[in-house]
């Protein structure tokens, strides 16, 4: 799987913050566009002609934006190039991209990857999804709703008109994602999806299926990263004239779904690149309170009510054959590592293996700590009381694991998964070879100085 994300970046990407916070789009000015819808034709001579005019008069008519549409040839040996050549004569808004491999998703990529629009959108040639669904499928990213938006053929307003075969083979392919991806989108493979630009610049390198395949991953890697899917139920008429090798996609379809799987499970990716900055969550909103804390107490409260029943079920259960101090202790242990674990991946929002093993020798010693409080709390109550009822102990574990949790948490955000400091390499990919960016970059509240006139310029 790919993890280097820097291909394709803007100057200001960063390893921290990659994807600003969502804005509402500008309208634009001048020639460029707000949309860039891309058709991947392979060998369409027949339908493209007419099916790019339809869109073209389409989006003339409802969308109060400027646009362009292109048409990206995989690799095609009949006279579509001929065809594109005629439109681009006489439709300003169209132009053409010429690739001399086959592979949608690797038209995809390179056209959305090379455009200026701020929203990136693709359909199928056969226009089988109704044009209506364009403009509430691309407002949500222009409002800076949501990152990507994909038409839905399997929601209950939909309305689709296709043969027994293709249906079942469509949602028995999505079961498969959701049973092995845990997707959550209803609809992987409608040829109708649109991206917002900044979103592409750091997703696409993540993606490496070329095909057929790409649209699944590309929305599979979204989803777990934490961006926002719109979808959009929309009016579908089956092609029955369509090239799709069904057998075949299908194959290559279930390979990837493995590859994918398998990178997610070992932690292979960097999604973390994909994060919105804390702040655009409005969990990160609340007055008073510093940055992604709101998240994080959520996250740890609920691993801790998780980690709790553990513990005191495994407390329970070693107690039966060993004394409450040992059965303290290693309940304790376990359950530790099992919480060291979920907050590393659930509450802080670390993935892969890197520190892994630094991560949970600190929080073995985060477990030391809990291990006295909980065994001096255990040593109290037997000084205090000769054989305590079962009942009693259990109370005053609880009571000793409420304080350790709330130490527990302060020493997991500040020394366990601390926050990252701010990457510097913002300010200087922005400044002039052999210059200091930083001391170009204005600071909110300083003073500034004028330039010295005597200062040779």
């Amino acid at each position: 799987m790919r993890t280097d994300s820097s291909e394709g970046l803007g100057p200001t990407a960063s390893w921290f913050g990659a994807l600003p916070a969502r804005e509402h789009l500008h309208a634009g000015s001048g020639d460029t566009p707000v949309l860039d819808v891309v058709v991947p034709v392979y060998n369409e001579e027949k339908d493209l002609g007419a099916c790019v005019r339809r869109l073209h008069d389409h989006l003339l008519r409802t969308f109060p934006y400027r646009f362009r549409v292109t048409v990206a040839d995989n690799a095609s040996t009949d006279s579509t190039p001929r065809e594109a050549a005629r439109l681009i004569a006489d439709l300003p808004e169209v132009r053409y991209v010429r690739l001399e491999q086959k592979g949608r998703g690797r038209a995809l990529r390179t056209v959305w990857s090379a455009s200026d629009a701020p929203v990136l959108a693709y359909m199928d040639v056969d226009l089988s999804t109704d044009l209506n669904a364009l403009l509430p499928l691309v407002a949500p990213l222009i409002s800076g709703h949501s990152d990507l938006a994909i038409g839905s053929r399997l929601a209950r307003s939909s309305r689709v008109v296709r043969g027994p075969k293709r249906e079942f083979i469509s949602r028995a392919y999505n079961l498969i994602l959701r049973g092995s991806l845990q997707a959550r989108f209803s609809d992987a493979q409608c040829g109708f999806k649109a991206i917002r630009r900044d979103v592409a610049q750091v997703l696409l390198p993540l993606v490496e299926d070329t095909g057929w395949f790409f649209d699944t991953e590309m929305l599979v890697l979204a989803e777990r990263a934490g961006l926002r899917i719109h979808e959009v139920p929309v009016d579908w008429i089956d092609d029955p004239d369509s090239t799709v090798h069904i057998v075949r996609t299908a194959t290559e379809d279930l390979k990837g779904v493995w590859r994918v799987g398998t990178a997610l499970a070992t932690g292979s990716l960097a999604l973390d690149r994909l994060a919105r900055p804390f702040g655009d969550d409005p969990r990160d909103r609340l007055p008073g309170v510093p940055r992604g804390l709101a998240r994080q107490l959520v996250g740890f409260c609920v691993v801790g009510v998780l980690s709790t029943l553990l513990y005191l079920l495994l407390y329970s259960g070693f107690r039966t054959f060993s004394g409450a101090q040992l059965a303290n202790a290693l309940a304790l242990l376990v359950s530790a590592v099992a919480n060291t674990a979920a907050n590393r991946r659930l509450t802080f929002g670390v993935r892969g293996r890197d520190r892994a093993v630094r991560h949970q020798a600190q929080g073995l010693v985060v477990f030391g700590i809990g291990l006295a409080l909980t065994s001096g709390s255990l040593a109290a109550l037997n000084a205090a009381s000769g054989a305590p009822a079962h009942s009693t102990e259990l109370a005053v574990l609880v009571a000793a694991n409420l304080a350790a949790t709330v130490l527990r948490f302060l020493l997991f955000r500040a020394w366990v998964f601390p926050d990252p400091a701010p990457a510097p390499a913002a300010a200087s990919a922005q400044a002039p070879p052999g210059r200091d960016a930083t001391a170009r970059v204005p600071v909110p509240g300083a003073p500034t100085t004028a330039p010295d006139p005597r200062e040779p310029r």
